[in-house]
């Protein structure tokens, strides 16, 4: 195994069971030392596993949307070990409903477990992996975020949401070593189970998606990557933007945005912005060519 966390300490939320277990067991067998997050029995359970089988760990027990509560997790972590390197976003719930027939409170609970729970975490980190000049950060993120997925209205936007924290505080975090990146995984869970075939739920094993976690949360880690993993196959996705068309500001404008939508949507030149600014940029490009 040439990938080791010898050495350092990791976070992870939801880790009592599916993916976070997993992954929590997959990084103390590397050398790190796992604070196992999670409601209820499960992480106790998934911290005497990683101490049987010679690793270190300790369970601590709240809800990600309770910032107190997260606050003290990182404050034991620090206590325990002195220090925070790796911090895995993971823990979720599903409420899955269409739009129509949505309660309110079901998508705010939804949004508050992921997005919030992953902001609370994030925050109770970050100063001290900046001042180390050392942190990897993972997002959870889905493809029902990523590309829809009917029914999940409520998961999806905290979904993309978590896409762009990721975005965002991976700029934010280069200067001082602190690398974001956000994983997209199809695995058979608690949270899947009765939602696909039998014979495909055996082919999505969870521990067919941590490969790609400890990559991204590995000393040679990218940042900013989107990395979807499945059934042992891995891909990437992006954000793109396609360069467009000038338009202008004239009286017709809004015809002429429907008259050409083709050229707009063209991907031929489609680019991967590196910050917001570019879109910006290009749009005030494409104007002043226009002028000259």
């Amino acid at each position: 195994m040439s990938i080791s966390f010898d050495g350092r300490v990791a976070i992870v939320t939801g880790a009592g069971g599916g993916l976070g277990r997993e992954h929590a067991l997959a990084l103390a067998q590397r050398g790190a030392k796992v604070v196992v997050n999670d409601l209820g029995e499960g992480a106790q359970k998934v911290a005497d596993e990683i101490k049987a089988a010679g690793g270190q760990a300790i369970a601590v027990s709240c809800s990600v949307t309770d910032f107190d509560a997260v606050q003290a997790m990182v404050k034991t972590t620090m206590d325990t070990w002195g220090r925070v390197d790796i911090l895995v976003n993971n823990a979720g719930i599903l409420r899955d409903k269409s739009f129509s027939k949505m309660e309110m409170a079901d998508f705010k609970l939804v949004v508050d477990v992921h997005l919030m729970g992953a902001v609370y975490c994030c925050k109770a980190v970050w100063d001290i992996m900046r001042a180390q000049k050392y942190g990897r950060i993972v997002n959870t993120t889905s493809s029902s975020g990523l590309f829809g997925n009917f029914g999940q209205s409520n998961y999806g936007a905290a979904k993309m949401a978590l896409v762009g924290l990721m975005q965002t505080l991976s700029l934010e975090g280069a200067k001082d070593n602190v690398r974001v990146n956000c994983l997209a995984p199809t695995a058979a869970t608690a949270m899947t189970e009765g939602l696909m075939p039998q014979v495909v739920l055996d082919k999505l094993a969870p521990s067919a998606v941590t490969p790609g976690l400890l990559y991204l949360v590995s000393e040679d880690a990218p940042s900013r990557a989107i990395l979807n993993a499945g059934a042992g196959t891995f891909a990437r996705s992006y954000v793109t933007m396609t360069l467009g068309t000038h338009i202008g500001t004239g009286a017709d404008a809004d015809d002429q945005v429907a008259a050409q939508f083709e050229a707009i949507s063209s991907r031929d030149e489609e680019i991967v912005p590196q910050s917001g600014s570019e879109q910006g940029r290009n749009e005030v490009g494409k104007a002043m060519a226009a002028s000259s």
